[in-house]
């Protein structure tokens, strides 16, 4: 407000100049306002002529005869440019007006190029500092008087000049251009710029504002073109915006103040703007807190705004999801809970009556059955009476199950149940498979598998029969020998870890590791003079890329019993010539690796041992150790056959859930 009341204050100091063409002034005539500092910027440059220059002084003159002079009323400075600024007097110099007067009527025109540019920036750092006299909170006024175009850049500074508060008139003579005059001048142009043919001319414009002169109010009596409100000065006046509304540079107009978009809030979430103003609000499932700008986050399981009939579970600000308690579950409607029936569902293990509570139950047996210790199961305490046995000589009762036994004379064969004069032999197996290229890694798994189903049909332990891996390809690595493992189930879990070799087929490199090696006594193998059968057994996909006579031979001869497994593209001649006699019951052959798992089943590797093999050991049945291994066989064979049953139990029992349900 300071600058624009200078700024009014200047209008009329240099409209009462312009009208100073006519008699001079009195006393009485001098223009009373505010206190200003009002300093004049005159071109003296070589193409300002003598008599130009005497009217431009006779100009300033008559100005500073309708001020009001004084160190604290008007305050005038003048300087004079052309390639380089002098200053003829500053502000703090005179505050007499015949001093000035004098001072004026003495200076030298420089007389060289015209630097606007760099007379503003003098202006601007020099002579409105308050070493030369510039007053705290009072406006500061230039007027520029030149007659050429500036020979610098002008509308930079002078924008500088401006925003520092300086309001600037730009006068133009002659040759003036009016384009760098808008460059210097501060808006409203039409206040603030003026241009004349000659210099003689100037007084023109006292007689074109004599109306604008002091005391009359614009705002009342002129067309301002303020958008909101209009203040006026002396001479002047200044458009001004209502609150929450800044002025536009046209000085006229004015514009919302969006302190939302500027970033001039402190909201923490959301900015909801006003002209100058903004309130705060938060996203949902936030509540603003009594700052009325930050939020916090809305418990409604905590502040028990839910519908959940058993547990209220927060999932964030303003979310929640309904659970039920242990035994029960959530409702279609995703709140209410219902009993969970384990029973009624068939989620349950029992074998025979299920009890069920919310989520849980409990098992119970039919009549003649009693439950056992695992809590699911029942036993049956007549089997021999309610299953089909199958024995084929008598059927004698165990708790829970039973077992078969033969006359005396006869042995139990493998099956459990059938009689016979030959038991089935304790042997060292050695399974030479083929893991060339050719196999594929598929398949070879495949080839793992069946190996494993044919673990499953031996008695394997360290004094029963004894298994050994070996895979070839182009070399031939043992995977391990016939003593490290002594239970199925290590022997099947070493198998599921073998590595896939790939590469070539050299089967009859394989063929002499297994008679060299795998079954040398180092690596296993029982002596031949326990009679302990010793068999061989090669998987094979293709045909080998060495020469198989030889070592299948010698293999044979050493009382190796070899049996030849062929798929795909296997060569029957060489798994012939692998195989013992009679080679019909030695050599199995499938076109696809997917049914291996059948030449497994139909796999009999047990041997009854013949007389000339030599003295069958005959072990004392009172021995201890001998005791012991008959008492694990035994109780080995009860497990298999209890698993089986409780197999066939729980298939009988979805049978007749399946009727029941079709009734």
């Amino acid at each position: 407000m300071g600058n624009l009341r200078g700024l009014s204050v200047f209008i009329v100091l240099t409209l009462a100049v312009f009208t100073s063409a006519r008699p001079k002034s009195g006393p009485n005539q001098k223009c009373k306002s505010g206190p200003v500092d009002l300093v004049f910027l005159i071109d003296s440059s070589r193409s300002v002529r003598p008599h130009e220059f005497e009217t431009m002084r006779k100009f300033l003159i008559d100005i500073l005869n309708t001020l009001d002079i004084g160190l604290d009323t008007t305050r005038v400075g003048v300087v004079q440019y052309s390639s380089q600024v002098r200053s003829e007097f500053s502000l703090k110099t005179h505050s007499k007006l015949e001093n000035m007067v004098k001072a004026i009527n003495e200076i030298v025109p420089l007389a060289q190029g015209t630097m606007t540019g760099l007379a503003i920036r003098y202006l601007m750092n020099e002579a409105f500092s308050p070493g030369q006299g510039d007053r705290p909170k009072v406006p500061n006024v230039a007027v520029i008087v030149t007659d050429g175009r500036p020979q610098d850049r002008v509308a930079e500074v002078a924008a500088e000049a401006r925003e520092r508060g300086i309001e600037i008139y730009a006068v133009g003579v002659a040759r003036a251009d009016m384009t760098s005059l808008r460059a210097m001048a501060s808006p409203p142009f039409e206040d603030h710029v003026f241009l004349v043919e000659r210099f003689d001319l100037i007084y023109q414009f006292g007689l074109q504002f004599q109306d604008k002169l002091c005391g009359i109010d614009l705002c009342l009596e002129s067309d301002h073109g303020c958008e909101h409100l209009c203040e006026s000065s002396p001479g002047s006046f200044t458009c001004h915006c209502l609150p929450g509304y800044r002025l536009n540079a046209d000085g006229k107009t004015c514009s919302a103040i969006d302190l939302c978009a500027e970033r001039k809030h402190d909201c923490q979430q959301i900015c909801i703007s006003s002209p100058g103003s903004f309130t705060c609000d938060c996203n949902q499932g936030y509540h603003l807190n009594d700052d009325k700008k930050t939020c916090s986050p809305i418990d409604l399981c905590a502040e028990g705004k839910h519908d959940c009939d058993h547990v209220c579970v927060n999932m964030g600000p303003g979310i929640f999801t309904c659970d039920c308690k242990k035994g029960y579950r959530l409702n279609e409607d995703e709140k209410s809970c219902s009993a969970i029936d384990l029973c009624a569902e068939g989620k349950h293990d029992c074998e025979q009556i299920c009890i069920s509570t919310p989520g849980v139950f409990t098992c119970d047996c039919n009549k003649g059955f009693k439950l056992n210790r695992d809590k699911r199961t029942c036993t049956n305490m007549d089997m021999c009476n309610t299953v089909k046995h199958g024995c084929d000589y008598q059927c004698v009762n165990t708790p829970g199950s039973y077992h078969c036994i033969c006359p005396e004379g006869q042995l139990l064969q493998d099956d459990g149940k059938t009689c016979g004069t030959c038991k089935s032999a304790n042997i060292d197996l050695v399974l030479l498979i083929d893991g060339s290229k050719s196999v594929r890694p598929q398949n070879f798994e495949l080839v793992k598998k069946f190996v494993n189903q044919v673990v499953d049909s031996l008695d394997v332990s360290a004094h029963g029969t004894r298994v050994g891996l070996v895979q070839y390809s182009s070399r031939v690595r043992t995977e391990f020998p016939l003593n490290m493992y002594h239970t199925a189930e290590d022997i099947k879990a070493a198998v599921m870890k073998v590595d896939y070799m790939e590469k070539g087929t050299m089967t009859g490199l394989a063929l002499k590791h297994m008679l060299e090696y795998s079954f040398s006594e180092a690596e296993g193998a029982r002596p031949a003079s326990r009679n302990i059968p010793r068999i061989g057994l090669v998987f094979t996909d293709g045909r080998s890329q060495d020469d198989i006579s030889e070592y299948a031979k010698k293999a044979k001869e050493a009382g190796i019993t070899m049996y030849a497994v062929g798929v795909g593209k296997a060569v029957e001649d060489e798994l012939r010539e692998i195989a013992s006699d009679p080679v019909e019951k030695h050599f199995y052959y499938t076109t696809d690796f997917s049914a291996i798992n059948t030449i497994a089943d139909n796999l009999k590797l047990n041997v009854c041992p013949a007389e000339s093999q030599g003295e069958v050991e005959v072990k004392d049945p009172c021995a201890c150790e001998n005791l012991v291994e008959f008492q694990q066989a035994t109780m080995n064979s009860l497990d298999q056959f209890t698993q089986k049953l409780a197999s066939m139990a729980a298939r009988l029992e979805q049978l007749e859930n399946q009727l029941l349900s079709r009734k």
